[in-house]
């Protein structure tokens, strides 16, 4: 979802003879409120819903794929930082992605490695702890690093976030979030305790289950315990079962979430002739699309989301 003018949505919201009420796509909510998918399509006027809403986000062209925010707006600011989610939220974004890991000392993190070299300046901060993996330090460890100036010198000082921290960011930016359960196989658990952080941070509630929040993995064992555990929350695969399969994912999940090299039209018109683990027709999200050509090749499959780490330019290539 994106932002056009403020004079355009409030124009949308006085059709609605309330000045703070607007319109968003029926991907994000639900009869039921059990079926929400971040990537669905706006198709017809009647697939809408009314969202009281404190910013003037606006509505995105009918059919056009929801632009997601690759671990933010990643291409502007360092990865899976508050500064990440801020840049994305300024250039009006709504859909944010990220990636969770734990800690040595269970705190749930927000870093897409399973290692500190890349982002961080661990290496120098601990100079004897290789190979530096999450899993090896503390939250007070990791919070010491600097996950900015790899990036760009002015965010020096930038901090890998908790997960309880980027909730409290994306809530008061009023974004909504993707998450990846990353690497599940090397954190035992950490469904469970995902779940209860998003719990803690008022993320299981109605609205937010409905409107605003999509679990995904690479892991199908994982998704699958995330609907065991809460079977009202909307879950998504991350990869490219062989259509025949589709069927079998589907019981556990609303959305296959493919490498955009691994899809064609034939295979997303597959997936979406089948219905999710919540009765609705199954939602593709492809990743990661930077570059126009290919989000407009993408676009031209009928996907649901574009996962990007340039959210403007997904945005002028297929508006």
């Amino acid at each position: 979802m994106y932002a056009r003018t403020a004079t355009a949505s409030l124009a949308a919201a006085a059709l609605l003879g309330a000045g703070a009420l607007l319109l968003i796509p029926h991907s994000q909510a639900t009869d039921s409120g059990t079926d929400t998918a971040a990537g669905a399509r706006t198709d017809t006027s009647t697939e809408k819903v009314i969202r009281t809403v404190v910013n003037t986000r606006a509505i995105p062209t009918p059919g056009a794929p929801v632009v997601l925010a690759h671990r933010g707006a990643s291409a502007y600011a360092p990865e899976n930082t508050l500064a990440a989610v801020d840049r994305a939220n300024h250039l009006g974004f709504d859909w944010v992605e990220n990636d969770v890991q734990r800690t040595k000392d269970g705190v749930l993190v927000v870093i897409h490695d399973t290692d500190l070299k890349r982002t961080t300046n661990v290496e120098k901060v601990f100079p004897k702890r290789a190979p530096w993996a999450v899993k090896d330090f503390t939250a007070a460890e990791i919070a010491r690093l600097d996950a900015g100036s790899w990036f760009a010198a002015r965010y020096a000082g930038t901090r890998i976030p908790t997960l309880a921290q980027y909730l409290d960011r994306i809530e008061r930016n009023d974004q909504n979030l993707l998450l990846e359960l990353k690497s599940p196989q090397t954190y035992p658990g950490i469904e469970k305790e995902t779940l209860r952080v998003l719990r803690q941070k008022g993320w299981l509630n109605p609205g937010h289950v409905r409107y605003r929040l999509v679990i995904q993995s690479f892991s199908a064992g994982s998704i699958k315990k995330v609907h065991q555990q809460r079977p009202d929350v909307t879950t998504g695969f991350l990869g490219t079962p062989a259509v025949a399969d589709l069927k079998a994912y589907a019981a556990f999940t609303d959305q296959i979430n493919p490498s955009y090299a691994s899809i064609s039209s034939r295979y997303v018109a597959a997936a979406h002739a089948l219905k999710g683990a919540h009765g609705r027709k199954l939602r593709v999200n492809t990743w990661t699309v930077d570059d126009a050509a290919t989000a407009r090749k993408v676009d031209g499959f009928h996907v649901d989301g574009i996962i990007t780490n340039t959210p403007e330019m997904v945005r002028r290539a297929t508006d």
